[in-house]
């Protein structure tokens, strides 16, 4: 079972976990043993409720494919089974933050202060270039 909330939880039917070869250096050892996980988790088949799919459908990440299923390849460690909690973790981090809410931006205006000393520095800033002239020769 992997827990994302008090209220939501995956049953380890809906997640597959296929060990791989990983890639990059590693010697001998990486070659012979499948340490890497190759994680597949299909959006439309899970137990999630239906908010939580709508969120999840909607983000815009490159591990999701266009038919909802999110796809997590977990190979930053040697052992199978750090890779395998990695790989839940990073599950459970994704669904996390797709039905994490927004704070609504409350728009703002620079105060009255803001504004003139803004205004005086661009003028302080515009009389130094101005003195960055040609000096007149005599």
């Amino acid at each position: 079972m992997l827990r994302i909330s008090n209220t939501v939880e995956l049953g380890d039917w809906e997640i597959e976990l296929h060990p791989i070869r990983a890639q990059g250096a590693g010697g001998q050892n990486v070659n012979k043993v499948a340490s890497a996980i190759h994680l597949r988790f299909d959006i439309h088949r899970s137990s999630l409720p239906p908010f939580y799919k709508e969120r999840l459908l909607a983000l815009t990440d490159q591990r999701i494919t266009q038919e909802g299923v999110v796809i997590i390849k977990a190979q930053r460690f040697r052992t199978q089974e750090h890779n395998r909690e990695d790989a839940l973790n990073r599950l459970r981090e994704i669904i996390r933050e797709a039905v994490k809410q927004q704070k609504a931006r409350k728009p703002t205006r620079p105060s009255r202060s803001a504004k003139r000393k803004r205004v005086d520095a661009k003028t302080r800033k515009g009389k130094t270039k101005a003195l960055r002239g040609k000096v007149p020769s005599s």
